[in-house]
């Protein structure tokens, strides 16, 4: 991009990618209806390309075809040219994707469309070259062919349209419904099993994605089935991508995925949601086997986001780019003299040894630091040297690293706030909390709900999407409303303070509004007060992020439990069966729905506190819930005063539980049916035993 060129109509924009190309000689509009009426009026396709701004390939496509004069006189003459960035318009993205998967079987970004004025798709691509390579055709000769048949036979081309748009509709409107049972968990864990890599770890070959609800779904599987190959998944999956590329040993944190098998060599962007939600199945892991690596890994991630990825007001930043000074992984790579040069001779010689940086490299003539042929523990058997004492001279190297690393050219930051991603790590932060007991990420998730709150809701109390600079704007998904919930219940069980308990209640109660289907049952995926596309989809596969109908059906567990709610345990029942035929085909394509059904299949544990927060017995109690592995527990703390009686409002079945004289007081509960009420610690800590369920 260069800013020598007159800018055109995205530099009014806020979104990071549409700004990326406000100086392309490309006469680009953004979504809008000045765009569709020009297309209208003078009688031209449109030609749409969908991405954002951490892309790398839409990077490359920028460079070879969108800052070309030639391509630009091209797309200037014979189309209207719409740039989307999918992270603020998800539900244009979801819709040309399946159009895309539709018609080449692929999908991908950057997303090139080709469709009518009346937004009737004939053509799907993803990166297109400016000349044919790679097997593909360029966009040279592509545009001048478009544009002869536009306009010498556009009846075929509308023909095309016609028939994508009616698939659209079929695949919308079909019936996915059916029984569920727990035979599709079984179905799950075997077929996990069956695609597992006993050498790597993860699931199938390259490229390889966290795809962590995977993991926490085998948490849960073997939580109740005490099989051991669940959680030797698990771990052999976190452990392996600890030690490889795919994680930032020097700044910490989780690329998007890696390219190889061995989880070697990452695609160096960094997503807030992949490191969101790994941090949670990292806690859990913790919590089933106590083993401090997960709990450092965890704490590291949200060492990296609080650091580098956190608004100054509260609120979170989408990514970080692959790229830096037009190279993917420049700022992440190291060869041995630039090791040496910072750490000197013998220590730069023992970290080079330790991460895997040698002269040849193992990226491009340059190393990814990792500990896939030799970790620290393997370090320390080998030496005889105690691993406390690596621990700490590989973390002050490490530290000198990182501040050489930070003099480097850094890559672009996406920094808009998305309310589904900031809500994703509210949730892992108010558990980090729960698990780890550090007031710090307490703190950091409740000031980015109050950003939610204060910046991402309209005063009617409609969510808004993204917020940028100031300005919010697009009325939220239902991913924005079903993330926002389990991150405010996950607020409830951290903070124990009721308001965010009748919070996520109330924006429940609102998602059910603006998105039920009350014919097929289920959550569209945008509002019915939000723009009118040509079809209402919803969706329900659970890929690099969860689906909101599946983390949905997970919300109304946990709230009609919480709330002894009739109406909410009836709605998640129709969630269920709206999308049973469809996770039956293929259980492990919908691990965060089967996470949500295993929460409802099995009875249900009530674990009530009474006592005052402020004593130690209070907190000991509420300690031992909060570290134990349950996800079939609830936990409701009742005090004295007015949030006592707001809990009691909330939660009906919590009327008649008050603390023994003046001890803190728990009570371990079935199905609302209660046991003796214990008032010591470690006897409720032998409750929660697995023996004791």
């Amino acid at each position: 991009m260069t800013t020598k060129r007159k800018p055109n109509r995205l530099i009014a924009e806020k979104s990071p990618y549409l700004l990326q190309h406000a100086y392309n000689p490309v006469n680009w509009y953004a979504w809008s209806e000045e765009a569709f009426d020009k297309a209208e009026r003078e009688n031209k396709p449109i030609f749409l390309s969908i991405g954002y701004s951490t892309c790398h390939w839409c990077h490359v496509m920028e460079r070879e075809s969108f800052e070309d004069k030639e391509v630009a006189d091209l797309l200037n003459e014979h189309f209207v040219a719409i740039k989307v960035d999918r992270k603020e318009r998800p539900d244009i993205d979801h819709i040309y994707m399946k159009v895309c998967q539709a018609m080449t079987g692929q999908g991908g970004w950057p997303l090139t469309i080709v469709m009518t004025p009346e937004k009737r798709p004939f053509l799907a691509a993803t990166y297109i070259p400016k000349y044919q390579k790679y097997g593909r055709y360029g966009l040279m000769d592509l545009l001048p062919r478009l544009h002869q048949l536009w306009e010498d036979d556009r009846d075929k081309l509308l023909s095309i349209g016609n028939e994508i748009v009616e698939e659209m509709d079929r695949q919308a409107q079909a019936d996915l419904s059916g029984s569920y049972n727990s035979t599709m968990l079984d179905k799950a864990y075997n077929l996990y099993k069956h695609q597992f890599d006993s050498k790597y770890g993860g699931f199938g070959g390259a490229p390889k994605f966290p795809a962590s609800h995977n993991l926490s779904f085998l948490l849960r599987y073997y939580h109740r089935t005490g099989k051991e190959l669940a959680l030797q998944m698990v771990e052999k999956t976190l452990d392996a991508m600890a030690r490889g590329g795919i994680y930032d040993h020097i700044g910490f944190g989780f690329a998007r995925y890696s390219v190889d098998e061995a989880w070697l060599v990452p695609h160096f962007e960094k997503m807030l949601y992949d490191n969101a939600l790994l941090a949670w199945t990292y806690l859990e892991t913790y919590q089933i086997t106590q083993k401090p690596a997960y709990a450092e890994v965890a704490a590291q991630i949200f060492t990296y986001v609080l650091r580098d990825l956190t608004d100054p007001e509260g609120g979170f930043y989408c990514a970080e780019d692959a790229d830096s000074e037009g190279v993917e992984g420049k700022f992440y790579v190291w060869t041995p003299d630039e090791v040496r040069s910072v750490l000197g001779a013998e220590d730069g010689n023992w970290f080079c040894e330790i991460y895997d940086i040698t002269d040849e490299g193992n990226f491009e003539g340059n190393s990814i630091p990792n500990q896939i042929q030799l970790d620290l523990e393997q370090y320390s058997k080998r030496s005889g040297i105690p691993i406390d004492d690596i621990k700490k001279r590989a973390d002050l190297c490490r530290r000198k690293l990182f501040a050489t690393r930070e003099q480097r050219v850094h890559p672009h930051k996406d920094d808009k706030i998305l309310t589904s991603w900031n809500s994703l790590m509210i949730m892992a932060l108010a558990k980090g909390f729960q698990v780890l007991g550090r007031e710090e990420y307490l703190h950091a998730a409740a000031k980015a709900v109050s950003f939610i709150l204060d910046k991402l809701r309209r005063p009617d109390g409609r969510l808004l999407a993204r917020y940028r600079k100031g300005e919010a704007a697009y009325p939220s998904y239902v991913d924005d409303y079903a993330f926002l919930v389990w991150g405010l219940l996950e607020m409830y069980e951290a903070s124990l303070d009721p308001e965010y308990l009748a919070l996520a209640a109330e924006i429940n109660t609102q998602m059910l509004d603006l998105f039920w289907d009350e014919d097929q049952g289920g959550l569209f995926f945008y509002g019915n007060d939000n723009e009118e596309l040509f079809t209402r989809n919803k969706e329900i596969y659970d890929g690099a992020l969860p689906s909101g109908n599946s983390v949905a059906a997970y919300n109304l567990t946990r709230l009609s439990r919480l709330m002894d709610s009739a109406e909410l345990s009836g709605k998640a029942d129709q969630m269920f069966e709206a999308f049973a035929g469809a996770v039956g085909s293929y259980p492990p394509g919908y691990s965060m729905y089967l996470i949500a059904l295993e929460t409802v299949l099995w009875p249900s544990r009530e674990i009530v506190i009474a006592g005052d927060s402020g004593k130690e017995s209070t907190r000991r109690m509420l300690r031992v819930v909060q570290q134990t592995f349950d996800p079939q527990s609830v936990l409701i703390l009742v005090e004295d005063g007015k949030k006592g009686e707001r809990v009691r409002e909330l939660v009906p079945f919590v009327q008649d539980k008050a603390s023994i004289d003046g001890k803190t007081t728990a009570y371990v509960c079935n199905n609302l049916s209660c046991k003796a009420p214990v008032m010591e610690a470690v006897e409720l800590e032998q409750k929660l035993s697995r023996k004791e369920k």
